[in-house]
């Protein structure tokens, strides 16, 4: 009977583990595709890292450029500052000069009428010297018609 237990047993779990068997093959068919595919997707991810390490080379080569022409718009921007700085100094040469130049024009201003008036004294006295010699000639023609 033992015998007999253990067929019936084992036709039993056989009966039983029979679909069990197939579908754990199903699976591990299943399995191996998504390997394959797994083995696919990380050759193409290679791929994308090799691309990527080469665009990372690529933006350090752009990021050293930028670096340069950062340091060089730094160099400009302290000389447009030195520029700016001597262009105030300018303005303020100019507001200086300016300022002098309003007080020479008033200066000539001045002077001019200064000399105006000197010479509107200067037409009268002129005057009075001319009365005064024609004064004078008559008194002396009168001295010599006395004499």
């Amino acid at each position: 009977m033992d015998n007999d237990l253990k067929e019936t047993l084992s036709a039993l779990l056989k009966a039983e583990l029979s679909p069990v068997i197939m579908r754990l093959d199903g699976i591990d068919s299943r399995l191996g595709g998504i390997d394959s595919r797994l083995d696919s997707m990380d050759s193409r991810l290679d791929g994308v890292d090799s691309r990527l390490d080469s665009m990372d080379s690529r933006l350090d080569g752009i990021d050293s450029r930028l670096d340069s022409m950062d340091s060089r718009l730094n160099g400009i921007d302290s000389r447009l500052d030195s520029v700016d700085s001597r262009l105030d100094g300018i303005d303020t040469r100019l507001g200086k000069l300016e300022v002098e130049q309003s007080q020479i024009k008033q200066a000539v201003l001045e002077t001019n009428e200064t000399v105006k008036r000197m010479e509107v004294i200067q037409e009268q006295q002129h005057a009075i010297i001319q009365l005064l010699s024609v004064r004078s000639i008559e008194q002396e023609a009168k001295i010599k018609h006395i004499l």
